[in-house]
């Protein structure tokens, strides 16, 4: 297989300044609509890449659970490998890809822990299963195999038969966003870039080359 061969010309829409919303998180939220209306294949996706104690690069998809007035919600264990790495260095980059609107939104920011009754609140909405999980899975460690993790979900569900406390390392980020990037694919790889940059608390947007 040739792989310089596989490309694609992009002309499903264009992106300009002017309709793009003073907020980026307003616009952001457009799109998102816009995608869950189109049907994309799992719209809340998104690439979260992090640097790591080791002061290297890694990335992996998580789903987005909220956006509000302060940013981007995600969940996941603080003692996982990607919780060490916000430890260390709390900033994170957010990629969402929707090829089927040859749409791509990056984010980039500093990330905080949501405060702990949010972090409640959306753990006992989880069905009684993941709730299990997040218990029984001590994340990105490494296991003798699959039947220690059945054993300790076994183990938990005994001791949690009905209701499942949140734990204590588990909850919710927060990505404070300092930039966002909407990319709307176009012919001739002259794709439309609208970028939106916090400056003195206030957002400037502006549109990069492609």
């Amino acid at each position: 297989m040739d792989l310089h061969n596989i490309r694609a010309d992009y002309s499903k829409q264009e992106l300009s300044e002017q309709e793009c919303d003073a907020s980026p998180l307003v616009q952001f939220e457009r799109w998102l609509n816009e995608a869950v209306r189109a049907e994309v294949n799992e719209p809340t996706a998104m690439n979260v890449a992090t640097v790591g104690e080791d002061g290297r690069p890694s990335s992996r998809m998580v789903l987005l659970k909220e956006v509000n007035a302060q940013g981007f919600v995600f969940f996941s264990n603080y003692l996982s490998r990607k919780g060490r790495a916000l430890s260390a260095h709390p900033f994170a980059a957010l990629t969402f890809f929707w090829p089927e609107l040859e749409r791509q939104v990056r984010v980039e920011g500093r990330v905080v822990l949501l405060d702990e009754a949010a972090s409640d609140e959306y753990f006992k909405s989880r069905p009684y299963t993941s709730r299990i999980g997040a218990w029984a899975s001590e994340q990105s460690s490494v296991i003798a195999g699959k039947s220690v993790l059945v054993a300790r979900a076994a183990a938990v569900g005994l001791k949690h038969p009905i209701s499942v406390p949140r734990p204590p390392h588990w909850g919710g980020y927060v990505v404070l966003p300092e930039r966002l990037e909407f990319w709307q694919g176009r012919p001739s790889r002259l794709h439309d870039r609208i970028q939106y940059r916090l400056e003195n608390e206030s957002w400037l947007k502006e549109r990069l080359a492609p």
